[in-house]
């Protein structure tokens, strides 16, 4: 089947016409003050890799135009009197839609002695001026060209360092070693809850992303001592940011392929308006997957999600935006109802699953002076997971199994000021209160007694309150030092945190820097885990982990960064990350911590007596797109410890040791005078430590009928060491008014068996070995007009 898909698809790219005509589009965007925000007006923007002489400079509100621009990839340089150059390599014109930008630009500092700075490409330089260590932006077009992303940055960041998928099936990452739930959200400045579909409670990842890559543009990906304005976040953050729509021309993409259908459409409200719209909408039923044999789970499933953009520009009142997003995912499984069919215990069991998850914001800005401005957001969000499964019995009448309904919502209101002082000093600081609202009911049945046990039945309310100042001090004009403050707190049980930050940044020669970060960060704990119900012993229940505390750790980075070329450069960093107030069990054979946990609400009781240990080596050789190459090797050493309630050191879940990856992707324009036709192949390979499991009670298993693990042994064995290949085959053609791509995407094209895990089976009496996900093709067509 899959020759097949690659023959079609390979006849599709040789039977496509191959004249070649002038094909040009229109560069647009906008410059401003990276502080400020700022236009800046008189900004001189050329394209250096034009036969002839092509700029312009921009107008009083900072935007400017170039018209009649072949299609292709271009290099712009970036001017202005007073502010560093920029170069912007590989900006990609295609005929289908206008190329918008929106640019920043840094300020030179004052010296009173003359120096040169020279303009490099620093495509990997996080958006977020206070980021100086484990921190990078990553592009729309990565996103998209990677091997196996399909449009998905957590899917895309397994590529960068100290970065590892846990899970094939589903877009969990471990970061330095540390749970997937360790990593939050944000999108437009706010924080989101798991943005995808088919997520388990207190998560952070799903089978598929809500957010399509049509409304999102670059983007900034943090792995650590992240300044002082995120918080509640121990591992990562993705700081999402939205492309705004054009707003002089409308315009359309059409996307079909096994992942479903996609259609997004964007433009101007009125002619003589600057506002815009862009939204997106997608429907699929993963029903093409397994009609090519794929396996995607069990039963029936299906998603559709929508997102959009809306900016409205207010004249002297400011500028108003209104962002969201929302997803539907359903799943369902019958049992079979003969016995003999019972190959697994799984196939005795019917269940149903439904989620829906959807945020969105209403943003004010406004310049409070040349040098000052307030951003406000208001904004809310919804989670919605309804879980009910049965169990068939030996004489096929069908027993309640477990029932989960949690519903978590969020009303947010953050206001945020940043103010320049002068050329060397910048200051930012912000406030932001949650209301939050919870129903959680998990119910399930205890075997081998199957009795009906409650764990959390509890609606409520409760409040966080956070606020944070930081500022950014540039000492001379190659050293800056960045510091801040960062305090939340909790009212459902008056717990917080008060978190200092701190980075120092040497920027040597122009092609080296040298950085350090230092930074306190708390998370709290998943809010059905603060009302989990547990039985006195007299038919009574109480709430032992109603008190808990935030999960906090110090981190502590050592960043080199060195230019090779203008193209390449090479980075390693160093890392120490002590965590503390972990909750843990309260029985010292359980070995229960929750920096082992991979998803649910954890029922037992804890105490906040944990602590954990991380630390490693990284080191990233990049080459940026270059005579239409790119690459990206990564490399990992780490070790991930816990220590257990019974005083010993163990090795985490996630402590798989070492990782690598090699990214690279290369493409040929085949129309080169014009770049009408570009085919491209992309490709991805991944290499890690087995991550960790507990051996299994086989002759406890039996007893009770279900998987008992040697709680005494946590996480002492090792699985087989995991490798996948992803490869990914793409052809664009521009056309005079449309960009139409067609492209192959296969995930673990060596159809490798990596070891998902271990687990009892009753209805066998013995231990199976799961497996990840194999060879998964997808194939689609994009035409955007």
């Amino acid at each position: 089947m899959i020759k097949q898909i690659l023959s079609i698809t390979l006849f599709c790219m040789a039977a496509w016409g191959s004249f070649a005509q002038p094909i040009t589009q229109t560069i647009r965007g906008t410059i401003v003050d990276m502080v400020t925000q700022s236009p800046l007006p008189g900004a001189s923007v050329v394209i250096t890799d034009a036969a002839e002489f092509t700029g312009t400079t921009t107008d009083v509100n900072g935007n400017f135009t170039l018209h009649n621009v072949p299609v292709g990839k271009h290099t712009l340089q970036i001017t202005f009197l007073g502010y560093k150059e920029r170069i912007l390599p590989n900006v990609i014109v295609n005929s289908g839609k206008e190329t918008v930008l929106s640019i920043t630009l840094e300020e030179k500092i004052i010296e009173s002695k003359e120096v040169v700075i020279t303009a490099k490409v620093e495509k990997d330089k996080p958006l977020n001026e206070y980021s100086t260590v484990s921190a990078r932006t990553f592009s729309v077009e990565e996103t998209q060209k990677f091997a196996a992303a399909v449009n998905d940055p957590a899917r895309m960041a397994s590529s960068f360092a100290g970065v590892i998928g846990t899970d094939d099936g589903k877009n969990n990452i471990s970061i330095r070693g540390n749970s997937p739930n360790g990593l939050i959200w944000r999108m437009e400045g706010v924080e989101i809850p798991n943005p995808n579909h088919f997520s388990n409670v207190g998560t952070s990842g799903g089978g598929i992303s809500m957010l399509s890559a049509q409304v999102l543009t670059n983007s900034d990906f943090l792995t650590g001592a992240f300044p002082a304005e995120y918080g509640n976040a121990i591992s990562g953050v993705f700081d999402l940011k939205l492309r705004k729509g054009n707003n002089q021309k409308h315009e359309y993409t059409l996307q079909a392929g096994m992942l479903g259908l996609d259609a997004a459409a964007e433009g101007p409200f009125a002619k003589n308006y600057k506002g815009s719209y862009l939204i997106n909408y997608r429907y699929s039923t993963l029903s093409l997957l397994s009609k090519v044999g794929v396996d995607v789970g069990f039963g029936e499933t299906n998603f559709q999600d929508l997102s959009y953009n809306i900016s409205l520009p207010a004249g002297r009142m400011g500028n108003f935006s209104v962002f969201g997003f929302g997803g539907f995912s359903d799943q369902k499984f019958e049992a079979k109802k003969d016995s003999s069919e019972w190959e697994s215990n799984d196939d005795r069991y019917s269940f149903k699953f439904k989620m829906f998850t959807g945020a969105t914001g209403i943003v004010h800005t406004i310049p409070l002076s040349s040098s000052a401005y307030l951003r406000t957001t208001l904004s809310g969000s919804i989670t919605d997971k309804v879980y009910d499964d049965e169990r068939v019995m030996e004489d096929y009448t069908s027993l309640p199994n477990t029932y989960q309904n949690y519903t978590q919502n969020r009303l947010s209101l953050t206001s945020i000021l940043t103010k320049k002082i002068n050329t060397k000093i910048s200051l930012k600081a912000g406030v932001t209160g949650n209301k939050l609202f919870y129903s959680f009911l998990d119910k399930e049945v205890e075997l081998p007694s199957y009795s009906r046990n409650v764990l959390i039945d509890r609606k409520g309310s409760a409040y966080t309150l956070e606020a944070f100042a930081q500022w950014n001090y540039h000492i001379t004009e190659n050293i800056s030092w960045i510091g801040g403050l960062h305090a939340v707190t909790f009212t459902g049980n008056h717990t917080g945190s008060v978190e200092p930050r701190t980075s120092l940044k040497f920027d040597i020669a122009g092609r080296q820097t040298v950085s350090i970060g230092y930074g306190l960060h708390s998370q709290m704990q998943p809010l059905g885990v603060y009302y989990a119900k547990v039985e006195n012993g007299n038919g009574t229940y109480y709430e032992p982990n109603r008190h808990l505390d935030f999960t906090k750790a110090h981190h502590l980075v050592l960043a080199y960064d060195r230019s090779l070329t203008e193209w390449m450069h090479v980075k390693t960093e160093m890392y120490y990350q002590y965590l503390f107030h972990v909750p843990e069990g309260t029985v010292a054979s359980q070995n229960l911590s929750m920096l082992n946990n991979d998803g649910g609400f954890e029922t037992l009781p804890m105490v906040n007596d944990g602590v954990g240990r991380n630390y490693g080596l990284e080191l990233t050789v990049e080459q940026f797109m270059h005579k239409d190459f790119y690459f990206l090797l990564s490399a990992s050493l780490y070790d991930s410890k816990f220590k257990g309630t019974d005083g010993n050191w163990y090795n985490t879940r996630y402590n798989g040791k070492y990782a690598g990856s090699f990214t690279a992707g290369k493409d040929w324009q085949t129309g080169k005078r014009f770049g009408n036709r570009i085919v491209g192949v992309n490709i991805k390979t991944l290499y890690s430590g087995g991550l960790r499991e507990t051996p299994i009670d086989l002759q406890a298993s039996m007893q009770k009928g279900e998987t008992v693990y040697v709680d005494s042994q946590p996480f002492t064995l090792k699985k087989k060491d995991y490798f996948r290949t992803d490869i990914k085959f793409s052809i664009k053609r521009n056309r005079q008014k449309s960009t139409i791509t067609w492209a192959l995407d296969i995930q673990n094209v060596t159809n490798r068996k990596n070891v998902y895990g271990d687990f009892f089976d009753p209805l066998s009496g013995k231990t199976k070995t799961f497996y990840q996900t194999s060879l998964i093709p997808v194939l689609s067509y994009k035409i955007d007009f």
